[in-house]
């Protein structure tokens, strides 16, 4: 499935005193299979281009187009919007149902499936993300971890069969091991679904480097460069705009300053580790 944003612009309180631009003029496409970062400071047009992904927002200017569908024809966003799934920031506090089955179900019930698809979608949905169905069917979703609670929120949202699924800040407010079991859960649904597309909102340029293939940046309500995730850490220069890059990449830039001849164009701390393993003459093992 395929997203297109078509020149895209888009205004809050368009022709009040209060106006304010938050998108000028964007252009891009998401594609099938695709797993891309979306990065920007607070005020760059982010929360208001993933808004626009599944019909949320209709352009003040310009086109979405979903799956050959264009946003603005009113009566087809209801079916966008079960194609293109976003997890909010904080999903956990949308959580309503008393048990995590009925949470889950929400979405599924709305679509209008027979309870066997909606039992079959649920079940299917809770081992994805690492909770055991019969486990914690019946528990409410207030009984666990921020972590688990988090799982169930994106359990919701893949139970209805997203192509694409938008995470915004997903790891946000959760401690190292949360965030590590959280992501594991999500690689494991882009490797095993070759259609699904994913998008990561994200502060924490770590985490932007260590899974997303292509990088989007946002800056002033436009998009700054939209290209692999080498390219943008190693050639954009993100400060200049208010972007932090990622500590590792900081270290192997200031080590090289102090006259040591090692590869900065580094952005994982996989690669720092062989890259350095190799200036020490060690080997990885």
């Amino acid at each position: 499935m395929k997203i297109e944003l078509k020149n895209v612009s888009y205004l809050y309180n368009k022709g009040l005193p209060t106006e304010v631009k938050a998108l000028e003029n964007v252009s891009l496409e998401i594609q099938t299979h695709e797993f891309i970062g979306l990065i920007g400071h607070t005020g760059s047009g982010k929360s208001t281009l993933v808004q626009l992904l599944n019909g949320l927002l209709i352009p003040t200017e310009g086109d979405v187009i979903i799956d050959g569908v264009n946003s603005k024809i009113k009566e087809k966003r209801r079916d966008l919007r079960f194609k293109v799934g976003l997890v909010f920031q904080y999903p956990e506090n949308q959580l309503f149902e008393e048990t995590i089955a009925k949470d889950v179900a929400f979405g599924p019930k709305n679509m209008g499936l027979s309870e066997d698809e909606i039992e079959k979608r649920v079940k299917e949905s809770m081992e994805m993300v690492g909770l055991n169905y019969e486990k914690y069917k019946d528990k409410s979703p207030f009984e666990l971890s921020g972590g688990q609670q988090r799982r169930v929120a994106v359990a919701g949202i893949i139970s209805m069969r997203p192509k694409v699924l938008v995470l915004d800040e997903l790891t946000a407010g959760l401690d190292p091991r949360g965030r590590e079991e959280i992501f594991n859960h999500i690689i494991n649904l882009y490797n095993n679904d070759p259609e699904l597309s994913i998008v990561l909102v994200s502060h924490s340029m770590e985490d932007v480097a260590k899974y997303v293939k292509r990088v989007i940046v946002m800056d002033n309500s436009r998009v700054f460069s939209d290209m692999g995730t080498y390219d943008t850490f190693s050639k954009k220069d993100l400060e200049s705009i208010g972007l932090d890059i990622p500590q590792i990449t900081k270290f192997m830039k200031k080590y090289k300053k102090a006259g040591h001849d090692v590869r900065d164009d580094i952005y994982t701390v996989k690669d720092a580790k062989e890259e350095l393993l190799k200036y020490f003459g060690g080997k990885n093992e």
